[in-house]
């Protein structure tokens, strides 16, 4: 039999398995889930005949090159800073490997070994980055063949609760890693082209500075820049393009309450609170406000970030119990980040039988015989249960469907890669559609990019 090991058993893990699984019997497959926690990974194996959990430990080398060697193909679900240690293996036994994760640069300086000994390392191909890539570059590249200029291209990705499932006023709950977006946009300034001018919008604007979409039958969301969308200019051939743009989606008045939190100081990561192990909520909250002998925390808060009392802005601070005296942080030396992680993950958790939801939305801006025109495009996935959720299936799947392509040497490719070749994304992103996860475009006049109405 054909053998994959799969190494980290994580919560985007589930459909991956499952997808090899079905397929076992008629592509001849055996599956190793390798984890630091064999439970985990027997969790997934299911007692499956044609798949098997081991302890894995990625730091401890003989277990790590020895599962290794023993695979024919490696997919990498650990953490992105983990990947290096499986590369180098896999270089060393001449094994392909998949990872959902972005290219980092140490992966990159691995390119050439990789090209010289004929492997092909697949990156990026999870849902954001991976979906977004092989859905933008098929109307790219669309767009090129009959002869169109692509003046525009935005790109929106989110990971949501469903609306079945969206029971707090924040319309949000953890789908993801919750780090994550306590800390997104940190880092330097959100980078990006508008009608041919270089844009920067610092951290302390960035949840200030939203664009609104309409998803047909979903209603409207908000979207704040990510960091950089300038890189995305060559890795798409877009060098001639006007506007440039790649956000991050949420529900309308997400952004501006979270900018409280901006503003307060309580994203912050680089550096640590005394005492943080036995504060209240209440006490991590006053900490980031002036001192007043008479003034409730309730209301230097107010004061300070000018709530009125009936604002639906306050509703939602007092709905994470921001000011509970009897609640406490728990976590020695933790940064304000993770103190405010933890008091969010108390309310944003998913409830056993909440849903998430994966929303996805293009635009293309283009010149054809004259004329300028507008494509948009937009998916939207719900997930199952709290195992076979939408960011599951969309993060696993692709990456279960490269391995197989690779496995079967129907991709030629060889190098460190990401998935924006057509004969990549073309019978991927079809298979996809047997899924659910299906793409629905509308042409319509160019809009342009013009969020705040104003041209410049």
């Amino acid at each position: 039999m054909r053998k994959i090991l799969v190494i980290g058993a994580g919560k985007s893990t589930a459909v991956l398995i499952k997808y090899f699984q079905d397929k076992s019997i008629t592509e001849n497959l055996f599956i190793t889930i390798g984890d630091i926690s064999v439970e985990n990974a027997k969790n997934l194996a299911n007692d499956h005949p044609n798949t098997k959990a081991i302890l894995l430990d990625v730091f401890d080398q003989t277990s790590r090159q020895n599962a290794i060697q023993d695979a024919d193909i490696v997919v990498s679900m650990l953490p992105a800073r983990f990947h290096i240690e499986v590369a180098k293996d896999c270089l060393t036994f001449n094994k392909c490997m998949v990872t959902a994760s972005y290219v980092s640069k140490e992966m990159q300086e691995l390119d050439t070994e990789v090209r010289e000994k004929g492997l092909i390392f697949m990156n990026e191909i999870g849902v954001d980055p991976g979906i977004d890539h092989m859905s933008a570059m098929q109307v790219i590249d669309r767009i090129r063949n009959q002869g169109g200029k692509i003046i525009l291209f935005e790109s929106f990705t989110g990971g949501l609760v469903a609306p079945e499932s969206d029971t707090n006023l924040w319309n949000y709950k953890f789908t993801w890693n919750p780090r994550n977006v306590v800390v997104a946009g940190q880092g330097g300034a959100a980078e990006f082209l508008q009608e041919g001018t270089y844009k920067y919008i610092p951290y302390h604007k960035l949840f200030r500075r939203t664009e609104f979409l309409e998803v047909e039958g979903y209603g409207r969301f908000e979207a704040y820049a990510n960091r950089n969308s300038l890189k995305y200019q060559s890795i798409y051939g877009l060098e001639d393009i006007l506007t440039l743009y790649r956000g991050t989606i949420r529900r309308v008045g997400f952004s501006r309450a979270w900018n409280t939190f901006v503003q307060l100081g309580m994203t912050a990561d680089d550096y640590t609170i005394m005492n943080s192990e036995h504060m209240s909520y209440r006490d991590f909250t006053n900490s980031f406000l002036a001192y007043s002998p008479s003034d409730s925390v309730e209301l230097k808060l107010r004061h300070y970030l000018k709530i009125d009392q009936d604002d639906i802005m306050w509703d939602k601070l007092l709905e994470l119990d921001l000011f509970n005296p009897n609640k406490k942080i728990g976590i020695p030396n933790a940064t304000p980040a993770q103190g405010l992680q933890k008091i969010l993950m108390d309310k944003w958790t998913l409830d056993d039988g909440d849903k998430d939801m994966i929303v996805m939305y293009h635009k293309f801006g283009y010149e054809f015989n004259g004329q300028q025109k507008q494509i948009d495009a937009t998916m939207v996935s719900t997930g199952e249960d709290q195992t076979y959720t939408a960011m599951a299936r969309t993060v696993g799947l692709p990456v279960a469907m490269a391995t197989l392509r690779i496995l079967n040497k129907q991709i030629s490719l060889t190098g460190v890669q990401i998935p924006i070749h057509e004969e990549v994304y073309a019978p991927i992103l079809k298979e996809l559609e047997e899924y659910g996860i299906i793409f629905k475009e509308k042409e319509r006049d160019y809009l342009g990019y013009n969020p705040d109405g104003v041209k410049g």
